[in-house]
């Protein structure tokens, strides 16, 4: 899914464009980038891009992608107020608890915690994930404490990396990996961790990360597991996504062709398991080859394998028909766009509310539509953009 940056890209875009000989107007020519964004950049106007736009400019610059987003300082946005409790669990000093928790007790409440993360009850997640996230620091180290942690703190770390908070999802991942108690939980671990440094364009770090950890991890695939056939995919499709982003097409297509034998192998596809967060199989890598076709501006593709693979509800379907409604836009079909998005907003509104994605794709809807039918203005309220 195209993540935005959110670095101020526009110094460095300024430097290698002229390194290049490269004015505004060839950079515009030569990378299908408007003239008025490339200024705006350049000028400090506006201060992230898209991560495809980013893209976009850097191919014609012929530079990773990493060369425009990285920088030395990486200061967060304020942590939006119903997760700082959950950012101060994480980040903040252990607290003595008012009454002893016990392993039992908080294991007790992880299928609460599994059911509102994966049926996108973000407000309810919010409300219990900290005060449990505290009690689980308080358990000691055994093996089963420290498993029931890190789970616990992979789940943070992935929320934290939603809603933005990227600091305190590093840390909670990082905290999640030190507890892990094997190899299959670091794996799972490390695939949102690569996650996380992709939508912070720390794409050479992201690649460095999953490819390190997939090359560790892979197995002898006569004897292989179906979880280790899902952690081992995970990790190709983590470094496929940032080898993509960062102008490595070679790479990214190697990694994704090995991806997608390792899910005809698992032969079916596997719901989330006791380590990953995610589904695995056939029908999963093919909304993550989906996406592929958005970094590279052809939505004619992503909209011909729409229909492919299992229509079961789960984060990844939602994230592939995010794309489905940005392949809409990039073709002018604000109709079909809206329609997608309302079908997302039906099943799965608290989760669409959170997603920048979403607001990009209607906010862009907003801007080219002359006038808005009750759905759309409908749909721009609930993703909270501006009409």
């Amino acid at each position: 899914m195209p993540e935005h940056t959110d670095m101020h890209i526009g110094t460095r875009l300024r430097e290698i464009r002229k390194r290049r000989a490269l004015t505004q107007k060839g950079l515009a020519q030569a990378s299908g980038v408007s003239l008025s964004s490339i200024r705006k950049l350049e000028q400090g106007e506006v201060h992230d891009t898209r991560m495809e736009t980013a893209h976009k400019l850097a191919t014609a610059l012929r530079v990773p992608t990493s060369h425009l987003l990285e920088r030395d300082d990486q200061e967060a946005a304020e942590t939006a107020e119903p997760w700082r409790p959950l950012q101060q669990a994480v980040e903040g000093a252990p607290a003595e608890p008012e009454e002893e928790p016990t392993l039992e007790g908080v294991r007790a409440l992880l299928p609460t915690v599994r059911r509102a993360y994966f049926g996108n009850e973000l407000a309810e997640l919010s409300r219990i994930l900290g005060p449990l996230l505290r009690d689980a620091d308080a358990l000691g180290d055994c093996v089963q404490a420290r498993s029931l942690r890190a789970h616990l703190l992979q789940i943070a770390g992935s929320v934290l990396t939603q809603v933005r908070a990227f600091s305190a999802a590093e840390t909670a991942l990082q905290r999640a990996l030190d507890d892990a108690p094997d190899r299959l939980r670091g794996a799972a671990i490390v695939t949102t961790w690569s996650w996380l440094l992709v939508r912070q364009g720390k794409l050479a770090a992201s690649r460095q990360l999953a490819t390190r950890w997939a090359d560790d991890l892979e197995p002898r695939l006569s004897r292989a597991t179906p979880e280790e056939l899902a952690a081992w995919g995970w990790l190709l499709l983590q470094a496929s996504a940032a080898n993509l982003r960062d102008n490595r097409p070679g790479e990214a297509a190697d990694t994704m062709r090995l991806a997608k034998s390792v899910a005809v192998l698992t032969g079916r596809e596997l719901p989330r398991g006791r380590d990953r967060l995610t589904t695995w199989g056939p029908a999963t890598v093919s909304y993550k080859a989906a996406e592929r076709y958005i970094v590279l501006d052809q939505p004619d593709k992503v909209l011909s394998m729409a229909g492919h693979g299992s229509q079961k509800a789960s984060t990844e379907y939602w994230r592939h028909r995010l794309d489905v409604a940005q392949a809409h836009t990039m073709m002018r079909q604000y109709s079909e766009a809206v329609g997608t998005l309302s079908a997302i907003n039906s099943r799965a509104p608290e989760w669409l509310a959170s997603q920048r994605y979403a607001q990009d794709i209607m906010g862009h809807v907003v801007k080219k539509r002359r006038t808005l039918t009750p759905e759309m203005r409908d749909l721009a309220d609930a993703l909270s953009v501006p009409l």
